[in-house]
């Protein structure tokens, strides 16, 4: 099901690349980096669906003294069902553009394939929802 709020002209860039893998997730030594677009001031707090090569995500907060950056993360962590110490921005502190960092919780690299793809499955239900 397509999300009614993204524009058809953003689905020919849907982020999703030739070997059907979701651009804005990547695997990071220390865990899954979410590549997000931000947009403060929202009416709601909501996962929109793929902007570009990103997730775009909608707060509710004001994109003054790090509120918007908080309130993402807190967002974030209550979708993904994971702990807020475990979310850290690693770049775009001051950007829309937002590379989120989720933590591993099992040190071995091979160990974050699984984490990886409970993630991509838990993003794509909650697109799924937002439509």
């Amino acid at each position: 099901m397509i999300c009614p709020l993204i524009k058809p002209r953003a689905l020919c860039a849907f982020a999703v690349n030739k070997n059907n893998q979701m651009d804005f997730i990547r695997e990071h030594a220390r865990g899954i980096v979410l590549q997000v677009f931000v947009q403060p001031r929202a009416s709601k707090d909501m996962i929109v669906g793929p902007h570009g090569d990103r997730l775009k995500i909608k707060v509710a907060a004001l994109p003054v003294d790090g509120q918007a950056n908080k309130r993402c993360i807190q967002f974030l962590a209550k979708c993904l069902s994971v702990p807020r110490s475990s979310l850290q921005i690693i770049s775009g502190q001051n950007s829309r553009n937002k590379s989120i960092l989720i933590k591993s919780e099992q040190k071995p690299p091979s160990a974050t394939t699984e984490e990886y793809t409970n993630l991509k499955q838990k993003i794509n239900q909650l697109i799924e929802q937002s439509a």
